[in-house]
């Protein structure tokens, strides 16, 4: 299983760990911002970095997942390679007027019990998005994965939280900037809108 370093290190190597000044999805800034896209983007390091995740989850709790779901679109790579990992479909959910929604096809069964998969989680919403589209269409959410906690462990999903590393990183409101980040030229690399 690979350790805190060796996964920084992975995101390092893919030039996915930048420093500067991000406005991240939520809204919010920050002066590091992980590009899973890049990490993921080879796909045997997203096998080494899955792989590893999905050894993070307990074997009895992964005996019992029947799908992974995913919102779109920073989860759909890391959602399918954890289908892949752990022998079971992968879906996503999409923005549809502003809420998460199946499409495509793509339907839980009734009961279904779900692993919901993430790229990062910073605050935690748009996995509680998912979890709660997940409900809506009759899944039961038995757990959360993500490669990267960015919260350091405080967003709150109401089900475990699975991370293959953790880092806390301070993200400020825009009023609430440090001197040395309000000095940079602010860049949004994140792939939503600051109002989603």
């Amino acid at each position: 299983m690979l350790n805190h370093e060796q996964v920084l290190d992975e995101f390092r190597t893919a030039g996915a760990l930048l420093e500067g000044h991000f406005i991240l999805s939520s809204g919010l800034h920050s002066a590091r911002y992980l590009q899973c896209a890049r990490v993921l983007m080879d796909p045997a390091r997203a096998d080494r970095l899955c792989k590893s995740l999905a050894g993070r989850i307990a074997p009895e709790l992964r005996s019992q997942i029947d799908i992974v779901a995913s919102p779109a679109m920073g989860g759909v790579v890391v959602g399918y390679e954890m289908g892949r990992q752990l022998g079971v479909p992968a879906i996503f959910f999409e923005r549809v007027d502003g809420k998460l929604s199946l499409r495509r096809g793509f339907t839980i069964a009734r009961g279904a019990r779900v692993l919901m998969v993430e790229d990062i989680v910073t605050t935690g919403l748009s996995s509680r998005e998912c979890i709660a589209g997940i409900e809506e269409e009759g899944g039961v959410t038995v757990a959360a994965a993500c490669l990267v906690d960015r919260s350091g462990g405080k967003a709150e999903l109401g089900v475990p939280l699975f991370a293959l590393t953790s880092l806390e990183i301070p993200a400020y409101p825009v009023g609430g900037l440090p001197p040395e980040l309000a000095a940079l030229p602010a860049v949004k690399p994140g792939s939503r809108g600051l109002n989603k």
